[in-house]
């Protein structure tokens, strides 16, 4: 019986070698096509949330596993006793400037992203990193109060649900129109998709750098 497996490998790999592939039998690029399918003209986007939506269902929840795992492993650690920050004036400045640019970046990234490059995650990293710059020079208490007045715990979880309920809704085949392409309001469902992608990568950011700055210090 090894031998015939053998002997199937051998013509496997004889009939790669010697059979070409299949033309595509298309006018329509598959760039176009998908471009076409998602109504905006960032492909990539149309990819992610379109025909690997699955795929980034579960991105999203292997992010707050993540999140949730730091939490649960750290949780029996004795915090830092000194949390050390930049507390020369020049450095609070560029980081804090730098802070305001990232944050820009990001409701650009999550506005737009159906149009150019970028989307959801990319908004969402651009967020996380305003969020640290800003952390690198402030109190951990003043952070900490910030996350727990603006709730945005609650405002992380409830952008998860509703971006697996707006999905479902989507792989069931109920979108909004599409709209007209190039335009800000087009992409049916996916610029929606996108914004609430950004709000929970940049809130679980929040909650990870909140955790590791109590437990491991800045340095």
């Amino acid at each position: 019986m090894k031998w015939v497996y053998i002997a199937a490998g051998i013509a496997l790999f004889i009939k790669i070698l010697l059979v070409p592939n299949p033309a595509l039998n298309s006018s329509v690029s598959i760039v176009e096509s998908i471009v076409q399918d998602s109504g905006i003209p960032n492909a990539v986007t149309g990819i992610i949330f379109r025909n690997r939506l699955y795929d980034t269902i579960f991105e999203v929840v292997v992010f707050t596993i993540a999140i949730m795992g730091a939490y649960y492993l750290l949780a029996n650690e004795k915090p830092q006793n000194k949390i050390y920050r930049f507390t020369d004036e020049p450095s609070i400045v560029l980081a804090r400037l730098g802070a305001t640019i990232s944050a820009l970046v990001g409701i650009e990234l999550a506005i737009r992203g159906h149009l150019s490059p970028g989307g959801g995650f990319a908004a969402g990293v651009a967020g996380g990193t305003a969020i640290g710059l800003v952390a690198i020079t402030s109190s951990t208490e003043w952070m900490q109060g910030v996350y727990q007045r603006w709730h945005a715990a609650t405002w992380e979880k409830v952008s998860v649900l509703l971006f697996i309920l707006v999905s479902v809704l989507t792989l069931l085949g109920i979108e909004l129109p599409h709209g007209e392409l190039g335009a800000l309001i087009s992409g049916g469902m996916i610029p929606l998709l996108n914004i609430l992608v950004a709000i929970k990568v940049a809130l679980g950011s929040w909650a990870a750098i909140l955790i590791f700055i109590r437990y491991r210090g800045l340095l």
